[in-house]
């Protein structure tokens, strides 16, 4: 063992230093598969003490570092840098503390989201913010990438709903941004730290925000003959006043999908499903629901149901959070993309992805959150047939650029990782770029957090596709 490495392993004991290749392999990619890199070691903290010796070691020698959760990142946020140290904090998965006067929640990064919630109930509480990885993504990796969710219409991203988080900055220095108030003063340092994907800091503890569970819920499930008409439904139903707690479209692949993974009732033979959730107290979502009737009939929609209780409810929802995975009965290989377009060019959107599919001889499985225009295109192609990947990354890319033409942008909730930043120059103009690069600088002047993501030009992470290149190269064995 190097003189590096062994001052690393005093510092943490057998069991939760990883340095041996078999040990290392389950890092090396995260939930953008198509990417992968060894790190140099895997060090798993259990405490805030333990993130601040590992950050330290690492500037000392001048290592690059990422901190991962689950790593369930669809950007390649979460990649280990090839020779860096990756910080696992999936050991850190306590809550600390739930206060429900208050209405907080205390944790660290790497509670599972949905605990938050289910930790909330016997109070009549909830966590809002629902991203579909919610059983299995960390606290942590959601205030990386500021996740979003089906109801994100109504109660915003992660952002809206964190109040404070104690962080160790790239030097190791530890400091505490926000409070349990929802009333601050001064810059607003939190709201720069969400959505930082990792190039900031990382967060040790995480004080969330609670809300009251809704009286009731009002779901609706409308099917369509055309993607543009559940497009433009959207629209019609925002324009018509009414907020809903959350509206998402799924096209005919999507559900084709998910009614075979999770078998939800879906009528299989709509071309789009539109998912409508009104929620709230019961005499607003009655009243709700009789307008919301009127928009949806008058939209175009064939077949409409109406969920008549909880059962059918979480039936309805049970396919839309399965259709990211489901995809996967569909097509060995898959990228999701995630960009974002004004609702009221939804339809042009969606009919100009559908004209992309047919050019580039890829299919395209559409899943999104309607309300607020973020689309979720799942392109599925083989790795194995040469030149595919490529292919599809290549149609990946001209929905991104189609977005920001429309109005939109490169990113709704996954981030930017590796996998968009190449476009970030479509969104921004270079002066943009380095101020935004002066910021992390000024905290990071090494570089070392995150290293290769977010900004263009940066050292790629290695793409993979059967042999690793080192593997091949004889510098690595997966002995």
């Amino acid at each position: 063992m190097s003189p590096v490495l062994a001052e690393l392993e005093r510092l943490f004991p057998p069991g939760r230093l990883l340095h041996k290749p078999g040990e290392l392999a389950p890092y090396e990619s995260d939930a953008l598969t198509a990417f992968r890199a060894r790190p140099l070691a895997v060090v798993l903290p259990e405490s805030h003490e333990e993130v601040v010796q590992a950050v330290r070691w690492c500037v000392r020698h001048q290592i690059p570092y990422v901190a991962r959760g689950s790593g369930t990142s669809l950007s390649g946020g979460s990649l280990p840098i090839e020779g860096g140290l990756l910080i696992g904090l999936n050991r850190m998965n306590k809550l600390l503390r739930l206060d429900p006067r208050e209405r907080i929640a205390v944790v660290q990064p790497g509670f599972i989201n949905l605990q938050v919630s289910q930790a909330a109930a016997p109070y009549g509480l909830y966590y809002a913010p629902d991203p579909s990885s919610q059983p299995v993504s960390t606290i942590g990796g959601n205030l990386a990438f500021n996740s979003g969710g089906a109801h994100c219409l109504k109660y915003g991203m992660t952002s809206n709903h964190v109040l404070a988080a104690k962080v160790v900055l790239p030097d190791g220095e530890t400091v505490v941004l926000g409070s349990e108030s929802l009333e601050n003063t001064g810059p607003d340092w939190l709201g720069l730290f969400v959505g930082s994907e990792g190039l900031l800091g990382i967060a040790t503890e995480v004080t969330l925000r609670l809300l009251p569970k809704p009286e009731t819920y009002h779901t609706v499930l409308a099917a369509y003959d055309s993607l543009a008409k559940a497009g433009e439904a959207v629209a019609a139903v925002v324009a018509s006043g009414l907020l809903p707690g959350a509206m998402e479209i799924m096209d005919s692949l999507a559900i084709e999908a998910a009614e075979a993974a999770v078998k939800a009732g879906y009528p299989l033979e709509a071309r789009a499903l539109l998912i409508v959730e009104l929620e709230g107290e019961t005499p607003q979502v009655e009243a709700e629901a009789r307008h919301l009737e009127a928009v949806i009939r008058k939209s175009g929609a064939y077949e409409v149901r109406v969920a008549r209780s909880s059962e059918e409810r979480m039936k309805i929802w049970k396919g839309r959070k399965a259709a990211f995975s489901a995809v996967g009965r569909l097509s060995p290989d898959y990228i999701v993309q995630d960009g974002v377009v004004p609702r009221s060019r939804l339809g042009q959107a969606l009919a100009e992805i559908e004209q992309l599919s047919a050019r580039y001889g890829l299919r395209v499985a559409n899943v999104f959150h309607a309300g607020d225009g973020n689309l979720h295109p799942l392109i599925l192609y083989n790795g194995r047939v040469p030149g595919e990947l490529e292919r599809a990354e290549a149609l990946a890319g001209e929905i991104l650029k189609l977005c920001v033409a429309l109005g939109g942008s490169i990113t709704g909730e996954h981030g930017v990782g590796m996998e968009k930043k190449a476009y970030m120059s479509e969104m921004f103009a270079e002066a943009d770029l380095e101020a935004m690069r002066r910021i992390r600088r000024a905290l990071d002047p090494l570089e070392l957090s995150n290293r290769g993501k977010m900004f263009p030009g940066e050292a790629p992470a290695l793409r993979f596709q059967g042999v690793h290149p080192l593997e091949q190269a004889g510098v690595i064995s997966r002995e």
